[in-house]
């Protein structure tokens, strides 16, 4: 049986759990407010140049070679826009599987302690019904581990596949750019 300080210490550490979750929470947000807030002055100083540019054009062919000189550095910064917002979500989410990974952990443990109490005090000839429910939480705990796994290849994997389309992303706007110069 779970003690009243048991009870007690569990809830304590699940609130503070759910605080530092909280926390982590707000501060991706914080990061997400603070790239779009670079990105919006950026955008809002290279308009401005843009437009002073674009004033200044004498002919047709100065403004295709001042669009087609755009158009690489926008793709660079879309990119890179990108991968900041990835870097920050992908960033946000571990913190919150290591959470959930310790939460679980530590809720392992304990069941196993109730497990473990509950055999010891279990009447004579139940042992075989204590060793079949112990092996039926362990399958599930190494299915469990299975699907993190999984889960972690398949972040891995987007992750590559990401920074592939986004390499591919720049090096076309490259290619079109000398092209066209």
């Amino acid at each position: 049986m779970l003690t009243a300080e048991q009870i007690l210490a569990s809830q304590k550490a699940a609130v503070e759990t759910l605080f530092g979750l909280t926390s982590k929470a707000f501060e991706g947000v914080e990061k997400l407010v603070e790239l779009n807030m670079t990105a919006s002055k950026a955008a809002l100083s290279e308009a401005a140049g843009t437009t002073q540019s674009v004033l200044s054009v004498k002919d047709a062919q100065e403004l295709l070679a001042l669009q087609a000189g755009l158009f690489q550095p926008l793709a660079e910064k879309t990119a890179a826009y990108s991968r900041h917002l990835y870097d920050i979500a992908s960033g946000t989410g571990a913190e919150f599987g290591r959470a959930f990974e310790a939460q679980a952990a530590e809720t392992q443990k304990k069941f196993l302690a109730v497990v473990d109490n509950a055999a010891k005090n279990a009447p004579a000839g139940s042992e075989t019904a204590v060793a079949v429910f112990k092996s039926a939480v362990a399958a599930g705990n190494n299915a469990l581990e299975s699907v993190q796994k999984a889960v972690k290849q398949a972040s891995d994997v987007a992750e590559a596949n990401f920074n592939a389309v986004a390499s591919t992303a720049v090096n076309a706007a490259k290619t079109t750019t000398k092209a066209k110069r």
